[in-house]
């Protein structure tokens, strides 16, 4: 498990400080030295979760955040699917496989999928400006944005030309790969660069992907899994009584991506002249289909995913009763039930719309959040454990308060 600490005077609770102003210099942070424990420790100091005292329960040990500072707060959300929707019964037509089929094993009736002049860029732009408008941000009022994606238009990555199309002008951006666990890696990134003292106020955190570009449309394991799609969310900057991320756990296990990979090939040179030179040129690059391992993978997910998010509430001090909603990676509803059953969560608390969109990867979290926010299911002050898993293997949780 991956986890932050640092230690720092608590700020005040009053209105924060105005970072805005352009060409000044923004506040910077300084790491507590050891010999000031002790007196940060009479200072009433927040310190990292990890110190708290393990033969407590969960549900018993007080809340101490990993890092003192600013608070961060979901404010806003927004989401964009494309305009063509493949139904199962479409798919039947392409490879042996019913509705029925799919339905009962996955859960997934319909998917949505990228065609004509849209592009997960396009469908980027869409999702963050409807975040904005949600949390009345101006987009010159971003200063940072996250796209989280395994599948950008551009190899060398997308959100410059995402943040360039929303209007963006005062932010800087950069891609985060880690596939269906993408959104939960920038969220915990998002919250990191606000908490980390350099001014930071708004962050657009964005997953989208299109999976659909990727998938071999012959193989039934794998097609009638994935559809395309992006969500957003603004996380903002607030006081430290107000912070939003209460907890969280990020892990990945490299000896699993053998059971779930999209691997690079290479394709022959069309030079026919190497001037003698063995081995050159190099071979163009590409990438091969989805290759999964689903009976692994779901193994793994059912037996990780729940183990995750109790370590995430143990680390914000609360038990499994206290969650409000459940918003997993939407992968498969058998996952879903699963990791519901396990931490004794009614299916009327649990988030899904994996039958109308299928696996979206990065985007499947933010996506069934907006539609839930937008539905009015969740409510300002609302605990959220949301958990995503997938490709690496990475996998990771965050118990998270909307509003």
């Amino acid at each position: 498990m991956v986890a932050a600490s640092g230690i720092a005077p608590p700020r005040a609770t009053a209105a924060l400080p105005s970072t805005r102003a352009r060409g000044g210099h923004r506040v910077g942070f300084l790491r507590s030295q050891p010999q000031l424990a002790a007196a940060a420790a009479s200072a009433r100091l927040r310190c990292c979760a990890s110190a708290a005292d393990d033969s407590v329960p969960a549900a018993l040990k007080p809340r101490l955040p990993r890092v003192v500072g600013m608070g961060s707060k979901l404010i806003g959300c927004g989401s964009a699917t494309p305009s063509l929707t493949i139904s199962n019964d479409d798919l039947s037509k392409v490879v042996e496989t019913s509705d029925e089929w799919i339905a009962t094993r996955t859960g997934i009736r319909s998917r949505r999928v990228l065609s004509g002049d849209e592009t997960l860029g396009g469908l980027s732009v869409q999702a963050a400006q409807r975040a904005l408008e949600m949390a009345q941000v101006r987009p010159e009022d971003v200063d940072l944005v996250l796209l989280c994606t395994s599948t950008p238009d551009d190899l060398f990555g997308g959100a410059g030309r995402v943040l360039a199309e929303v209007g963006c002008t005062n932010a800087y951006g950069f891609d985060i790969t880690a596939a269906c666990s993408g959104f939960i890696v920038g969220l915990i990134t998002a919250t990191h660069h606000i908490k980390g003292g350099a001014g930071i106020q708004n962050v657009l955190v964005i997953g989208a992907d299109a999976l659909s570009q990727y998938v071999d449309w012959t193989d039934r394991g794998t097609c009638i899994l994935f559809g395309d799609a992006a969500g957003a969310v603004l996380v903002q900057a607030c006081s430290p009584d107000e912070d939003g991320l209460l907890g969280f756990c990020i892990q990945s296990d490299g000896d699993g991506q053998k059971h779930l990979h999209c691997s690079g090939s290479n394709a022959k040179s069309s030079l026919s002249k190497t001037n003698g030179v063995p081995s050159f040129p190099p071979k163009k690059g590409t990438f091969s289909c989805i290759e999964m391992n689903g009976k692994e993978v779901f193994r793994f997910a059912v037996r990780c995913v729940p183990q995750s998010i109790e370590k995430a509430l143990e680390e914000a001090g609360l038990p499994a009763s206290s969650i409000d909603w459940l918003l997993l990676h939407q992968a498969n509803q058998r996952i879903i039930d699963a990791a519901a059953t396990r931490l004794s969560i009614p299916s009327e608390k649990v988030i899904s719309n994996l039958a109308n969109y299928g696996n979206t990867s990065a985007a499947s979290i933010p996506l069934a959040l907006d539609e839930a926010v937008r539905d009015g299911k969740v409510k300002t002050g609302d605990i959220i454990a949301a958990s995503g898993f997938g490709a690496g293997l990475t996998w990771g949780s965050a118990i998270v308060k909307w509003g």
